[in-house]
């Protein structure tokens, strides 16, 4: 077995491989950028060799300085982890030629498979059913739009050495064909230094499903079942689970031995990842095959037991499977959900800034939950711009779909993060929808359910009234708190009430309290709720009994109040006492102010191009300037007709949210 190995890549993913090799007694070395001198990896690591500046293609994808770093180590072999260089046959080969073990496939099947142009003829020849394409690389704007007419839009353009989303744009026109080509172009070249691009059909409202395969050096080869990756948005995953709701044995089945026939194919080695569209009849197409660790590996792991990074170090040490295919069980149901510094009310864009507090829930197992988190950040840490958003990696499992989502709900609740945008409010949103709970999804779901972004929840009737009943409790421990403070003016005893007006989402709910040594009962004007918990003021998690079912409320002090965060809604809740609460009614509203002239720039990131000049009069939906952050390009685009009066960034400007790029008439 291998002493030592270097990981070449960085966040959750590094501190992933960090935990099986030092369970397996390896030795583990980081490398790290300038940016992430004191990230969590570099922390966790044995060893850590500094590669370079901050952006990923001056280190973490140049290949000779990984090299310079392995040498000075003396590492026996390198795990890529997924994306920078994992499917790069050119960085395969050059640890062959130093005689370092690739912990991966060999180069000719990243060659044949990691290529998506290339995989998909050699599935064609193979006679696995494929999408309608066209696989050959497309030269320019003109040509994408010419080929984009032939295979009939709509059409979904695709990075050759893409993954993980990048460099993927879906064109319902020749605008939009013309304009996700140059996009999806530029992404490509910043994400993996390869800049081909090619056009395939896009199937709608197909369900997203891929097989985990894992061969060793010795001709063995078996599936791990599937897994359900069809909640994305921007062709990114933000949703997995395992099984599927959906598919059927028989289908399962013929779906893990074609995946793994192809993998044979080609003599494929290690963990790889077999991705099909299925249409609604269970009819299935190849998409490629990642040719790599995926970053939802671990509800494979969660419903089978098996630790795929140890196989993959095992493979790589020319060591045989040590399960067969008929020991390959479905145990139980596994979610995952990830959470990305993205802000969800202003269209999920990147959020950069300090992690001030990151309180994931404790990670746990017994015979009947498992909540496990997968990290590579920590509190008082900094999320960047260079790299991609993914802070972090929630999973559960229980023995059944309903229990497993339960978990993830209570689990959503209790994660603590501050100081940047997150995406949680969105994720616990996701796992109350009614599509997501009966499993009848697409990949279109995010769309379909949002059509317009996603601007909280608002929470039922009920559901109000339980978080009423537990803040009205909670404000008036506060209030008991308060009267005990030593120090008052004599003769001035302050007393405590029992009624009150909680006051969320628009509803206004007149309460009575009765508190006892157990807890305390909240009368509404129809029904009552029984609140126990031991929760204090100061505490920022409220772990509520009501009614014998435990709640988590994520709780911020606020004047009158709470700042409250459950199941998807972040709401302000006031409580008043009547007469307050009948002169707030009477309170002027306050507006935000005016900004309807100006564009803004949605999220901190670098301004790659400004597509106007001042006195140019701009049409709806015209793009107006093109911004960059965590890999991902976007264009921002006019609202309406107007005539641009003031420019104040240009190409290369680095922005903060809500900075002016400029002005209209």
């Amino acid at each position: 077995m291998f002493d030592k190995i270097l990981i070449a890549n960085r966040g959750e993913i590094a501190c992933r491989v960090i935990k099986s090799a030092r369970a397996m007694g390896i030795k583990t070395v980081a490398i790290y950028s300038d940016a992430d001198a004191q990230a969590l990896h570099v922390k966790m690591a044995d060893e850590a060799v500094h590669i370079g500046p901050s952006p990923a293609n001056q280190s973490y994808i140049v290949i000779e300085k990984v090299m310079q770093a392995i040498r000075k180590v003396g590492a026996q072999a390198v795990h890529p982890g997924y994306g920078f260089l994992s499917e790069n046959s050119l960085f395969a080969k050059a640890l062959e030629a130093e005689g370092v073990v690739f912990i991966g496939p060999p180069a000719h099947a990243i060659e044949n498979m990691g290529d998506k142009i290339t995989s998909k003829k050699l599935a064609q020849e193979a006679g696995v059913n494929t999408v309608p394409g066209y696989m050959g690389v497309i030269s320019d704007a003109d040509e994408a739009v010419k080929i984009s007419n032939e295979v009939g839009y709509p059409v979904m353009l695709k990075a050759s050495a893409g993954g993980g989303g990048k460099g993927m744009r879906i064109a319902w026109n020749d605008a939009e064909a013309r304009e996700g080509f140059q996009s999806s172009k530029n992404e490509a070249a910043n994400s993996f230094g390869d800049d081909r691009i090619f056009i395939e059909k896009f199937v709608i409202q197909p369900r997203h499903i891929e097989i985990q395969v894992l061969a060793d050096n010795h001709g063995n080869c078996i599936y791990l079942n599937e897994r359900e990756c069809s909640i994305q948005r921007r062709n990114q995953k933000v949703i997995e689970e395992a099984p599927s709701p959906f598919l059927l044995p028989e289908v399962r089945k013929a779906m893990g031995e074609q995946s793994c026939a192809l993998a044979q194919a080609v003599g494929y080695t290690s963990a790889g990842t077999v991705e099909f569209i299925v249409d609604r009849e269970q009819n299935f197409y190849f998409l490629e095959m990642n040719t790599r660790l995926q970053v939802e590996h671990p509800v494979t792991e969660l419903i089978t037991g098996v630790d795929l990074v140890e196989q993959m170090i095992r493979v790589a040490n020319g060591e045989k499977l040590s399960l067969t295919q008929d020991e390959v069980q479905i145990n139980g149901w596994a979610m995952e959900c990830r959470l990305y510094a993205e802000d969800p009310y202003r269209g999920f864009l990147p959020s950069i800034g300090r992690l001030t507090r990151y309180r994931p829930p404790v990670e746990s197992q017994n015979a009947t939950t498992i909540v496990r988190n997968d990290t590579g950040v920590f509190e008082g840490g900094e999320i960047s711009i260079f790299y991609d958003p993914m802070i972090a990696k929630l999973c559960t499992w229980a023995p059944d779909r309903a229990a497993a989502i339960a978990e993830m709900r209570n689990a959503l609740d209790t994660f603590e993060v501050e100081g940047i945008g997150h995406n949680i409010p969105f994720l616990s949103a996701v796992m109350d929808h009614p599509k997501f709970c009966a499993g009848t999804i697409t990949t279109a779901f995010i769309e379909e359910e949002y059509p317009d972004g996603f601007e909280g929840v608002q929470l039922s009737s009920e559901t109000l009234k339980v978080v009423a009943a537990c803040t009205a409790a909670m404000y008036r421990l506060g209030e008991i708190r308060r009267t005990r403070v030593s120090g008052r003016m004599d003769n001035h005893e302050r007393r405590v009430r029992d009624d009150w007006v909680v006051s969320l989402q628009g509803h206004d709910f007149p309460v009575v309290i009765s508190a006892d040594p157990n807890g305390s009962t909240v009368r509404f004007e129809k029904g009552n709720h029984r609140v126990a918990s031991d929760w204090t003021p100061g505490k920022s998690i409220a772990v509520m009994n009501v009614d014998g079912t435990d709640i988590a409320l994520k709780v911020e002090k606020c004047t009158s109040g709470f700042r409250i965060r459950f199941r998807g809604a972040n709401m302000r809740v006031t409580v008043r006492s009547p007469r307050q609460a009948e002169l707030a009614k009477l309170m002027i509203e306050k507006t935000p102010p005016d900004t309807s002239n100006l564009l803004l720039c949605p999220m901190p990131g670098l301004i790659v191009k400004v597509e106007v000049s001042i006195g140019d009069e701009v049409q709806e939906g015209q793009s107006l300037c093109t911004i960059e952050a965590m890999k991902m390009e976007n264009i921002l685009r006019a609202e309406k007709k107007s005539i641009v009066t003031k420019i104040h960034a240009t190409a290369g400007d680095s922005l903060a949210v809500d900075a002016v790029i400029m002005e209209f008439e």
